[in-house]
């Protein structure tokens, strides 16, 4: 049975991490991650099914999750149309590994919206999350999103 306060620090982190994509501020999407061994990877569900390994996305060291963030900001500022995001999640199990990291699977929806003011549904998921877990915080050090679909109905810029 994991702690009402350690689940709250999880949802604390979770709800971090979707107000950081939603209102696109990539350093504060950033500052979820475990410095210096934070991972962040987005993969369909096929190919994790399958045992693929072709990620939509891989930032497999805390320099790359940097590198996205400096992409997102500045390379790529200005080259892509924009897009406003909501996400919407719910945990869905929780509990404490050997290696003291908390396993968390929560499912998601992400809707996005256009310039022209049109909604639809982005993509539908889950995340499997290690999350380490201190008695003030929890970051990120693992972070996978597991697309159910196999396309998008338009290209991903921002993480999932």
């Amino acid at each position: 049975m994991i702690e009402f306060q350690t689940l709250a620090l999880v949802d604390t982190l979770q709800a971090a991490y979707i107000r950081s994509l939603n209102s696109k501020d990539m350093k504060g999407w950033l500052a979820c991650f475990a410095p210096g061994n934070g991972q962040y990877e987005c993969r369909t569900s096929e190919s994790d099914e399958q045992d693929l390994h072709l990620p939509l996305m891989l930032d497999d060291c805390y320099a790359r999750l940097q590198d996205r963030v400096l992409f997102i900001t500045e390379v790529w500022s200005g080259t892509y149309t924009d897009y406003a995001t909501r996400h919407f999640v719910q945990r869905i199990s929780a509990q404490r590994g050997a290696d003291g990291l908390y396993q968390v699977t929560t499912n998601f929806m992400v809707a996005y919206t256009t310039a022209r003011r049109q909604t639809e549904i982005l993509v539908a998921g889950r995340y499997e999350d290690d999350i380490a877990v201190d008695k003030t915080a929890a970051t990120f050090v693992r972070k996978r999103a597991i697309l159910d679909t196999i396309t998008t109905p338009r290209y991903l810029v921002y993480p999932i």
